[in-house]
């Protein structure tokens, strides 16, 4: 069997099992969905002149899509390694042609095709629910490398995770552990003028996400779209490589 094919067989095997986990389907849409409603509608409504959410809505658009480019992968794809680990099947693969990097790689894709769901869809309710006033136009499609380099950057962090912690439970709190910090200190949510000057945001990857989806989807941002995906595909290169790594060959 080619590479292609393997990739293909392990990402329909990996859909499919995530499409059995139905509790799963429903919060990967459902949680980014309800903090669109929380934060975006309910918070905004009663009209701050300052502080969290005092912003156009147009401004969090990347906080919103930074929640399941985010969240997601981390936990899928930590959970898939753990649970792996725990029923020594990455012994059985090793007696297969099918390498590390090219089960992460059809793990990243089937993230890649749930999140672009997902992603479209939190797109458009902030849109109609919150009336953030987009720009529409050619240029807006530069979103969909931004959060395609950013789940196979996640999807790597997962693994790693997944490697690192010693079960299943504990993938769900180291995932949890490191998502929250960065989902509130990468310039998502919480504007640049509110953080600390001491804080690193730079040293975040989310950090190049969000400026970049916000340089296409806000005018007034007015950051460069080009460097940040550069850096981000850079960030998702690395960290590919290293949950590639971590992947064990025997448990």
């Amino acid at each position: 069997m080619s590479r292609t094919g393997r990739v293909r067989a392990e990402a329909t095997a990996a859909a499919r099992s995530f499409l059995r986990r139905r509790t799963a389907v429903f919060f990967t849409f459902f949680f980014p969905v309800l903090l669109v409603l929380i934060f975006g509608v309910i918070v905004r409504s009663q009209g701050a002149d300052g502080g969290l959410f005092a912003l156009p809505p147009a401004y969090y658009v990347p906080g919103y899509l930074a929640v399941v480019v985010l969240f997601t992968p981390l936990s899928r794809v930590g959970s898939e390694v753990a649970r792996h680990r725990e029923g020594a099947r990455f012994e059985k693969l090793a007696t297969t042609p099918l390498s590390r990097a090219e089960w992460l790689l059809a793990q990243t894709l089937v993230n890649a095709g749930v999140i672009g769901l997902a992603a479209l869809l939190i797109f458009a309710l902030v849109i109609v629910a919150t009336g953030a006033n987009v720009g529409l136009g050619p240029a807006t499609l530069l979103v969909v490398p931004y959060v395609f380099l950013g789940v196979v950057l996640f999807c790597g962090l997962g693994a790693v995770l997944g490697r690192i912690a010693d079960s299943q439970d504990g993938v769900i709190a180291a995932s949890n552990g490191v998502a929250l910090p960065l989902l509130f200190l990468s310039e998502t949510f919480v504007q640049p003028d509110l953080l600390p000057g001491w804080l690193p945001v730079w040293a975040s990857p989310l950090t190049y996400f969000a400026r970049g989806v916000r340089a296409v989807t806000y005018e007034p941002a007015g950051g460069s779209v080009a460097s940040n995906l550069i850096v981000l595909a850079a960030l998702a290169v690395v960290l590919f490589v290293a949950g590639a790594v971590a992947i064990p060959r025997t448990d």
